[in-house]
């Protein structure tokens, strides 16, 4: 420290600095921060670097204590590289938060989804009826994540206000741990968004968006009528796609899977199309294993 201290009193000393510039760096070596790096780094910094490394002290110091808009977000930090000292900046914890925020907001995707399932929790999931249904959420995130053949997710099937799409959330959350990404949306709603992109052109793009997600889940499957084309030319085209491609897929309804192919058999006219509804069935049933949630209405307690 001793000698770096000489060389640092030489620079300040040198008739090459402007009295202005000796005075603000005279300001910055008296700082707190840069005491304390020079003490305890004093053996690693070479001293016959001392301009360049002067510059980098006055730069910690001056961003320091004058955000600029560059460095917005960040706080400067002296670190000591190739024996020289050196300025680096790292996010501070409002940009970290930020930052961890938008992660998680785009490895856990929510479509028309109530926000405040992103609070759901496995820890928090529990009750009469919905041991199963916990039973088999947890044995597809452990074989998932430590298996690499394909893993069908789950058919939650049950009435209303049993938790099945708090159940979903709280897969989501368990995986994205893992960084697992995971996209949740309202089937009916995206149904509707989907007929009123085809005036727009867009159908194919946001079919495209959804058919690839690393895992999907569909909420609320079979809770409106379904038109022949969003069955075939929507749904199927997605769930074709993910059995090709072995991609796990979760559904939740307040169908059983027999009483779904049913649903899915009758068109908007009424008519019955049993084979087009088994089609799509089978899709289902490669995909997600089936899984009966039952219990009180939980909407209506306190």
């Amino acid at each position: 420290m001793e000698k770096l201290g000489s060389r640092l009193a030489e620079y300040l000393n040198s008739k090459n600095l402007t009295e202005d510039y000796r005075r603000l760096l005279n300001a910055a070596l008296k700082d707190e921060d840069v005491q304390k790096f020079l003490k305890k780094n004093s053996d690693e910094i070479n001293p016959n670097a001392i301009s360049t490394s002067a510059a980098s002290i006055y730069e910690f110091y001056n961003n320091k204590h004058h955000k600029s808009e560059l460095t917005q977000g960040y706080y400067p930090k002296l670190i000591v590289s190739n024996h020289n000292i050196e300025v680096a900046y790292y996010p501070n914890e409002k940009l970290q938060n930020r930052e961890k925020k938008d992660q998680y907001e785009s490895g856990f995707v929510l479509m028309d989804m109530a926000s405040d399932i992103r609070n759901a929790k496995l820890d928090d999931y529990s009750g009469q009826g919905r041991e199963d249904a916990l039973s088999q959420a947890l044995d597809f995130i452990d074989h998932y994540l430590n298996q690499k053949k394909f893993i069908p997710g789950l058919y939650l099937a049950g009435d209303f206000g049993v938790g099945k799409t708090y159940l979903l959330g709280a897969i989501a959350n368990e995986l994205f741990k893992h960084d697992v990404h995971t996209t949740l949306m309202h089937f009916p709603t995206f149904a509707i968004e989907m007929k009123n992109s085809i005036g727009t052109n867009s159908v194919l793009e946001k079919v495209n968006k959804i058919k690839d997600a690393e895992i999907l889940m569909l909420d609320d499957i079979g809770a409106d009528s379904m038109s022949s084309w969003i069955r075939d030319e929507v749904l199927g085209v997605i769930l074709q796609y993910r059995m090709q491609e072995n991609l796990p897929t979760f559904f939740s309804s307040n169908f059983s899977m027999n009483e779904l192919e049913k649903h899915l058999s009758i068109n908007q006219r009424g008519e019955e199309e049993p084979v087009k509804a088994k089609r799509i069935m089978e899709r289902v049933k490669y995909l997600s294993r089936e899984v009966i949630v039952t219990g009180p209405n939980r909407r209506f307690q306190k």
